[in-house]
């Protein structure tokens, strides 16, 4: 009997699993019907290709450096008894930063001192008796390096006593700092971040053609992404010599901060390049190319139908590209859509 129940119970589940399977490719279909009802006709939106003047000016985007920024190292020992400029503060090149204690630099200054006076004295004597050939040219030739040899000790331990005197190697912003009053130092130490933005570049990478038009010591004009619509005027200062692996080109723009140093190392900046040359050209938007520029095409609708034509650009814009091969005056191109097309669909024009 239980055999019975179980078979009833195994052919009950199979038939709702055949059912349902049923149920879902009838659905399926029913869907399949439907796209393919939509696809009889696709919305696009078309443009015509139009001849008008060609604007080889572009625009760049990149990020502000300063335009000096160091790290300053310790070349000195010792304990800083001093810290005179914190985090924030604006320094000239030369103002005092750090006195680290001396008094052992400035002993043995004096122990230099004394040395190189009496190795003086002692030269002073023996060129005389040597003159009166009362010493041999060896001694008089030893009194001379011995001369020699303090100079030099006295001129070093005068740098090493000038050292613990830090200053600022140039003029900019403090942006942070290492130390403390207390703090030892050895060689080598990090002390401070000093960043000069009173100047900045603007580092942004242009195309091979874009390239071309970028003169050295060009003026340009330039804007902080994050500013109040500002405009700043930089000169072109440098151009890279080489691409790089994605076929961009460095471009540096130099440009003069306000006084309250508005722009900041790191802030997004555009600027504007303005080329001269124009020309009558037949001109598409960038976004009715398919695929990439370097294996461009399009779709032209005629008759109600798309259909897919490889094209030849020339130049290339922020948001025109020129055709020279593909397309004539007054082809109806699909700006936005071709997502959804392949070659030979239907396709309703959206107004």
């Amino acid at each position: 009997m239980k055999k019975l129940i179980y078979i009833v119970v195994v052919i009950a589940i199979l038939g709702a699993v055949g059912f349902k399977l049923m149920s879902n490719k009838e659905q399926m279909a029913a869907n399949a019907a439907v796209a393919g009802i939509k696809s009889d006709a696709i919305p696009v939106a078309v443009t015509a290709v139009k001849t008008a003047r060609l604007d080889k000016s572009f625009t760049a985007q990149g990020n502000f450096a300063p335009i000096q920024s160091l790290t300053l190292l310790s070349e000195t020992q010792g304990q800083i008894q001093k810290v005179l400029k914190r985090k924030g503060d604006r320094v000239k090149a030369g103002e005092l930063l750090l006195q680290v204690e001396s008094n052992t630099m400035a002993a043995d200054l004096a122990t230099a001192q004394t040395n190189a006076e009496k190795a003086k004295r002692d030269l002073e004597r023996f060129e005389n008796l040597a003159a009166g050939d009362a010493i041999t040219k060896r001694q008089l030739e030893d009194a001379r390096l011995a001369a020699k040899s303090t100079q030099g000790q006295l001129v070093a331990a005068r740098q090493r006593l000038t050292k613990t005197r830090i200053t600022a190697p140039i003029s900019g912003e403090i942006n942070e700092i290492y130390v403390e009053v207390g703090s030892y130092l050895g060689t080598a130490t990090k002390l401070y971040d000093i960043v000069n933005v009173d100047k900045l570049k603007l580092k942004v990478k242009v195309s091979e053609s874009e390239v071309l038009l970028v003169q050295k010591g060009a003026k340009v004009k330039v804007k902080a992404d994050a500013g109040s619509g500002q405009e700043y005027e930089g000169v072109v200062t440098a151009i890279a010599a080489q691409a790089d692996p994605t076929l961009k080109f460095d471009v540096e723009v130099e440009v003069k901060n306000t006084t309250n140093n508005n722009l900041r190392a790191g802030m997004y900046g555009t600027a504007f390049f303005e080329a001269a040359e124009q020309r009558d050209a037949l001109l598409l938007p960038r976004e009715a190319i398919v695929g990439s520029i370097q294996n461009p095409s399009v779709y032209v609708v005629k008759d109600g139908k798309a259909t897919m034509r490889q094209v030849r650009v020339g130049t290339v814009t922020q948001d025109q590209v020129e055709i020279l091969e593909g397309v004539q005056p007054e082809d109806q191109v699909v700006r936005s859509g071709q997502i959804n097309l392949r070659e030979g669909m239907n396709v309703t024009v959206l107004k």
